[in-house]
């Protein structure tokens, strides 16, 4: 246990601090021995979840906001704690990071303590869910196993078998037989084109070349390894986040391969990294100048981010292979197409929404192969 010094005067113990698998997020659990409160940090240090986890003395009667004002977790009232009179000092814990690495619960000799998902959002004043809770509160909402066991389980049998041997080998595998099926023979295998990005655990993702072969005169680059993980957040979004929780990425063109399959680092562990999820009809804006982006020929250097497409049909060109079949975990994946765009298609779609500028691709003829 690392021990700070706050300007509060109050003496600060951090009882548990570690990173996601992902890099994106730091746990940091602290005390000062009145109260205990778990936080989530991005990576710029800013507080994104938190939780009050316990009183650790008797409750007050109302709720001061003097601790508050010095900078410190408050102390839930009587009508707010399970335990009025205080609970013991916090023993050893273990956590279980969700699968999509946007959350995390933390366990107490294998009970749940609390939970901060990825919903958590302090600047909108809602919190984590705390076993000592018993009423809602800013600080903390009442947490019951049966709300988070599957989810917990869910992660526990990701975790399990990312670290199993051979795990990785197996899922490999079944992508890779889904693209012989749909796209014949391969061709390069790129593996692991996110390294130089990551920091942790996972996603490992690949990018298999599928070369023109009879009647298909362009290349297909699809990632191998995206959908082995849900993306975060998007239960923020949808209700039902299984149909949209997978996906690979794909790009048809006909540039050669390794060049254009240099894309695929900035965007295989995008998700995971921002926190963030990609949904069909999103577009995405290159982080760098527009003469560095891969799909740019020297010859010109217009295109400065990727639509998303999941029908490619709405565009012109051939028809699309069809990739759809392929279930991970019983869900179904999802592969989005990469087309290019101009800064002012990305400012267009941003304004007037992605439907729009895929009408407008359409009525220019654009094709959703790449040359």
């Amino acid at each position: 246990m690392s021990v700070l010094r706050r300007g509060s005067g109050s003496t600060i113990s951090v009882v548990l601090e570690e990173v996601s698998p992902y890099g994106s997020r730091r746990l940091v659990v602290e005390t000062d021995g009145v109260v205990s409160a778990a936080y989530l940090r991005d990576p710029s240090n800013a507080v994104i979840g938190a939780v009050w986890v316990a009183n650790h003395t008797a409750a007050p009667e109302e709720f001061d906001r003097s601790r508050l004002e010095a900078g410190l977790a408050p102390q839930l009232s009587v009508e707010h704690v399970d335990h009025p009179e205080g609970r013991p000092a916090l023993g050893p814990l273990e956590t279980v990071w969700f699968e999509e690495g946007d959350g995390v619960a933390i366990l107490e000799a294998g009970d749940l303590v609390c939970v901060i998902p990825g919903w958590s959002d302090m600047e909108r004043g809602i919190p984590g869910y705390s076993r000592d809770a018993i009423k809602q509160s800013p600080f903390a909402f009442p947490l019951a196993d049966e709300d988070f066991g599957p989810r917990l389980e869910r992660a526990r049998a990701h975790w399990k078998d990312v670290h199993a041997e051979g795990s990785w080998a197996d899922f490999q595998q079944s992508v890779l037989g889904h693209l012989l099926q749909r796209l014949g023979p391969g061709g390069h295998y790129w593996h692991d084109v996110g390294r130089q990005l990551r920091d942790g655990l996972a996603p490992t993702v690949g990018v298999s070349e599928r070369p023109a072969r009879g009647g298909r005169d362009f290349t297909v680059l699809s990632t191998v390894g995206m959908s082995r993980q849900r993306m975060p957040t998007i239960e923020l979004y949808e209700d039902d986040v299984a149909p949209y929780s997978r996906i690979e990425l794909a790009l048809a063109t006909t540039l050669p391969s390794q060049r254009a399959g240099s894309i695929f680092p900035w965007l295989a562990q995008y998700p995971w990294r921002s926190i963030t999820w990609f949904a069909p009809g999103d577009v995405v804006k290159w982080y760098h100048e527009a003469r560095t982006f891969p799909l740019n020929t020297s010859e010109q250097a217009e295109w400065e981010g990727v639509l998303l497409l999941d029908d490619p049909s709405r565009l012109a060109g051939p028809v699309d292979p069809g990739l759809a079949g392929l279930n991970v975990q019983g869900d179904p994946v999802r592969w989005l197409w990469l087309v290019p765009i101009t800064g002012e298609e990305h400012n267009y779609a941003k304004n007037e929404g992605s439907d729009a500028l895929v009408r407008r691709l359409a009525q220019q003829s654009r094709s959703w192969v790449t040359a």
